[in-house]
């Protein structure tokens, strides 16, 4: 986060929030698996295994799902080239559009595919090539770094490098609340919200494109 400019500052923090609006959604909808924390899906993965449980291959079909949103999104992002930023959202408002949609017609769990599948497509926003500057759907290393810039600030080094992070943390906080309030109150219809929300995504991302356009 540090390296990052403002823009792409509030544009992790939004996006983290979106991860945290759909898992919650997800979270809901399916009684408990995960469409954006895949490491929650893959201890699941693990318990049903051994317990010789249904639940295995619903986690294995959910990280099966991001994994392939994760090869869409790169490849859509390579073709994309120096439109990435705008075109990986599209792919992702595409996938939550219908996924709500799906949960229109009260097909949640193929409607949950589909979210996995976007939320994989979502960590390739910040990608250059085949390197991934920050993960957007998983805070767990976010965490590590709140913990190790604190120790430095009690130590006396950067005071406030912390707060970036912590905001990319409340991000996706705050995004799983919203996520979950609007689950509750107007069921799977909530994904539109995440829809839309990803297209703005896509506007906001080419902006500074469009102006280094001009002034060149």
């Amino acid at each position: 986060m540090k390296s990052f400019d403002p823009h792409d500052r509030l544009l992790a923090i939004g996006l983290s929030a979106l991860a945290g609006y759909v898992d919650a959604v997800g979270f809901l909808a399916t009684g408990g698996f995960f469409v954006s924390f895949m490491s929650g899906n893959s201890t699941r993965l693990g318990v049903g295994i051994a317990e010789m449980s249904g639940n295995a291959a619903v986690a294995a079909m959910l990280i099966g799902s991001f994994l392939i949103g994760v090869i869409a999104g790169s490849l859509v992002g390579r073709w994309g080239k120096y439109h990435h930023r705008a075109v990986v959202p599209v792919l992702l408002a595409a996938l939550l559009a219908g996924a709500a949609a799906l949960g229109d017609f009260h097909q949640l769990w193929p409607a949950a595919i589909l979210m996995a599948a976007a939320m994989g497509v979502e960590n390739i926003f910040f990608a250059e090539g085949t390197d991934v500057r920050i993960g957007l759907t998983y805070m767990t290393g976010r965490l590590v770094k709140i913990g190790q810039l604190l120790a430095a600030a009690i130590a006396g080094e950067d005071r406030w490098g912390w707060i970036p992070h912590l905001l990319l943390w409340s991000g996706l906080l705050g995004g799983g609340a919203a996520g979950a309030i609007a689950f509750i109150a107007i069921g799977s219809d909530a994904l539109w919200v995440a829809a839309a929300a990803a297209l703005a995504v896509a506007v906001v991302a080419r902006r500074p494109a469009e102006v280094a356009t001009i002034a060149e």
